[in-house]
């Protein structure tokens, strides 16, 4: 009885129950005081922007520049695609440009030809209007000499022959006067009809024109389409995993690999609701990295998402549906690093865990 009354009061277990409730009470105390000037979150990633390689156009991979994990600066060629169907493309563009100009050439020639016999056409009026006017003044004078005869015929004082001579030549005249004045009209005729088709042969010319433009824009689409066939990196950079390999048929369009710039990281942390209403844009934040546990990095805090993490899910939640829960929403906040050129920063890659510190005081 004696034994368990001593055991009964030992100090020892008196001491660490003491030191215990008193270390307790610091650590909460202390987190509580940490809690008003901070707001912490695990959830947390480092992104950078990944810029992912997709052909243009379709065809067989020719050949595959870059390996897995390569450095690559911007202009760097990533892969080759056969571009041997594409020179043709283009040799039939070109072919079709020629011929195109070809054909404007000969509507200018024609153009040219029309108008050179309208100008023959006119000229030719002209000689007609002048013969007109010396055929009239041949018909002035064998009317005036008819009529002479026509008196002296009365009385006799030229004979019957002399009479009929001047009537034929007075007839002559008139007829001459009037074929000249129809060939006029055949000659104003034709002038209106070689006018009708310069115009026609305008028209063709502007047509050609139009098609030349259309040839220039097939041969620009095929020299653009032929160099596609060589792909480029946008930006510098780290290449992702390659899965294409020479001889693979790619598609327009279809993603082969990515390329993760370099130049810039930042971290999206994703904050519950109930944690943003002291967080401000500019707020300094300090981060951890997992990979490197060691070391602190200096950050602020950049802008908030425009809506939860939830609502650009593939399936956003419908709570409108009957079977609502209330589950408290996450905001994507993003966090920019204070010093881009830091040798760490740049050793981080997407997707590393994070443990954000944000100093709301």
């Amino acid at each position: 009885m004696q034994e368990k009354t001593s055991k009964k009061r030992n100090p020892i277990f008196i001491i660490i129950l003491v030191i215990l409730v008193v270390g307790g009470s610091w650590y909460g105390y202390s987190k509580y005081r940490h809690s008003l000037a901070h707001e912490e979150t695990d959830d947390a990633q480092i992104s950078a922007d990944i810029s992912p390689v997709i052909p243009r156009i379709s065809g067989y991979v020719s050949e595959v520049k870059v390996n897995d994990n390569k450095y690559v600066k911007k202009g760097d060629t990533l892969m080759i695609l056969d571009d041997r169907d594409y020179r043709i493309k283009l040799q039939q563009a070109e072919a079709a440009l020629a011929n195109a100009r070809s054909a404007a050439g000969t509507a200018k020639a024609n153009t040219n030809a029309a108008l050179a016999n309208i100008t023959t056409a006119s000229s030719s009026i002209g000689t007609v209007d002048a013969q007109i006017e010396a055929a009239k003044v041949t018909l002035w004078r064998a009317t005036q000499d008819f009529d002479r005869y026509a008196n002296l015929i009365k009385d006799h004082s030229i004979t019957q022959q002399q009479y009929e001579q001047a009537l034929a030549a007075k007839q002559s005249a008139e007829k001459q006067v009037a074929i000249l004045e129809e060939q006029k009209k055949q000659a104003n005729s034709q002038t209106n009809a070689v006018r009708e088709q310069s115009k026609a042969v305008s028209t063709q010319i502007d047509v050609a024109e139009t098609v030349i433009q259309q040839k220039l824009a097939d041969v620009e689409a095929a020299k653009l389409s032929l160099s596609y066939t060589v792909i480029t990196a946008v930006n510098d950079g780290l290449v992702s995993k390659v899965n294409v390999q020479p001889g693979q048929f790619v598609q327009a369009g279809q993603s082969l690999f990515s390329v993760v710039h370099s130049d810039d990281k930042w971290v999206v942390a994703n904050f519950k609701e109930t944690q943003i209403d002291k967080m401000m844009e500019g707020q300094r934040v300090t981060i951890k990295v997992d990979a490197f546990p060691g070391h602190d990095f200096e950050a602020r805090l950049a802008s908030f998402s425009p809506a939860t993490g939830s609502t650009f899910s593939l399936l956003p939640p419908d709570n409108a549906t009957g079977n609502f829960v209330k589950v408290v929403q996450r905001l994507p906040v993003r966090i920019e690093f204070a010093d881009q050129n830091d040798s760490l920063v740049k050793k981080l890659r997407p997707g590393m865990n994070v443990q954000v510190d944000v100093h709301i005081k």
